[in-house]
């Protein structure tokens, strides 16, 4: 739940940078700017960032359902949504690689914690099935 926090609050700041119109600078690691100002940072008029925001708020509203009911259901729901969320990652770090030729580290950052989402996600998925497979065999 931590890392879903983590990339919520990185992901409202860039939201709200976004909608102030301020600029980021992140001279050091590349141009924020140019990433966050550029074409790619807005898709069907929402901003990547708020999705990103909308994402982890998402993660970590299904990790508070299933700590207070203990349904399977947002397990797996979470696993799901951090599978594409890891491959929306992968497509916004190669767009600001190979496209943009610039680096944002907050979006980076972004990536990063996405990444670390997926690995839980896999490892949910497998205790749920060592779980069901436990539970079938014992019967």
């Amino acid at each position: 739940m931590a890392t879903a926090f983590i990339g919520f609050m990185d992901a409202t700041y860039l939201t709200a940078v976004h909608y102030k119109g301020a600029e980021l600078g992140c001279t050091n690691w590349g141009s924020c700017n140019a990433v966050t100002t550029s074409k790619y940072a807005v898709i069907f008029g929402i901003p990547t960032a708020l999705l990103g925001a909308c994402y982890y708020l998402g993660i970590l509203i299904l990790a508070l359902i299933h700590i207070d009911t203990r349904r399977i259901l947002p397990l797996k729901l979470i696993s799901l949504g951090t599978a594409f969320g890891f491959l929306f990652s992968i497509f916004l770090v190669y767009i600001q690689l190979f496209v943009i030729h610039e680096i944002c580290i907050y979006c980076m950052f972004s990536a990063g914690t996405s990444t670390i989402l997926f690995v839980f996600g896999i490892l949910i998925l497998l205790l749920l099935r060592k779980e069901k497979h436990k539970i079938t065999h014992s019967n």
